[in-house]
């Protein structure tokens, strides 16, 4: 049976008996349940004006700043979603009718959202239990796992494969008469496996996609803000840049 959770605290669930659980499972908490400074923020807000993007407010510019100081020079405009599939989804737009086409790139495994359009971008759905299939526009990159990838002992340096696999599935698209939409790109897996995507690999594969032309978009939903301890971002355990990243 499922649990019947009545509230949490930090990084603690309980359930109608009075239970403790530690939960790791729970979607993607960032600092824990109820933390008391963003209660203490959120009902601040609440009580000052509940605002949404149609409307200018002090609080939207200043936050806007603020995260764009945590983003490269070259990533300085924000637009504000609900969620992290809003986002993704927002992120896909922007990118087809940038390129003018759907042909895409992801690591197999991927998941980025549960709109139609992310499902149908997300291995891990479409592969799935009930899933539809790839479809023709989406080109799957085996995840570069160099631990228990495929390729893990293909040479010396198994991500040179992978990379390779990028340059032929552009190649590929090239000679339909079409061109890359997009590469989208979680810098670690989350329900994946919490995969690290070696940093080699993510150089390259960004030089070489926007060398063809697309764009590159770093889902940070799970691993972003913070998260990864060393940086702010996860793209930048890799030193890329990228065109489009995505928060939630």
């Amino acid at each position: 049976m499922p649990l019947h959770i009545v509230r949490g605290r930090g990084q603690y669930l309980y359930d109608s008996n009075g239970k403790e659980y530690l939960d790791a499972v729970n979607n993607i908490s960032h600092v824990g349940h109820c933390h008391p400074k963003v209660i203490e923020a959120a009902n601040n807000q609440n009580k000052e004006l509940n605002t949404n993007t149609r409307y200018l407010h002090d609080s939207i510019i200043d936050y806007a700043q603020n995260l764009t100081r945590t983003l490269p020079d070259e990533l300085e405009v924000c637009y504000f979603t609900n969620s992290g599939s809003e986002s993704n989804d927002l992120a896909l737009r922007i990118a087809r009718l940038y390129n003018d086409s759907y042909e895409s790139i992801v690591l197999s495994g991927a998941y980025h959202g549960h709109t139609s359009s992310l499902i149908d971008i997300s291995p891990y759905k479409f592969l799935g239990p009930g899933g539809k299939g790839k479809p023709d526009f989406v080109h799957l990159i085996p995840m570069p796992d160099m631990y228990r990838g495929e390729h893990k002992t293909a040479n010396a340096k198994p991500e040179e494969y992978y990379i390779d696999l990028v340059n032929k599935t552009i190649t590929k698209i090239e000679k339909k008469g079409k061109r890359l939409a997009f590469f989208i790109v979680e810098p670690i897996m989350g329900c994946g496996g919490q995969i690290i995507v070696p940093p080699s690999f993510m150089t390259e594969a960004f030089k070489i996609v926007k060398e063809a032309g697309g764009l590159c978009i770093v889902d940070e939903v799970q691993i972003g803000f913070g998260r990864v301890g060393s940086h702010f971002w996860g793209f930048e355990m890799s030193g890329v840049i990228p065109d489009i990243i995505t928060l939630g």
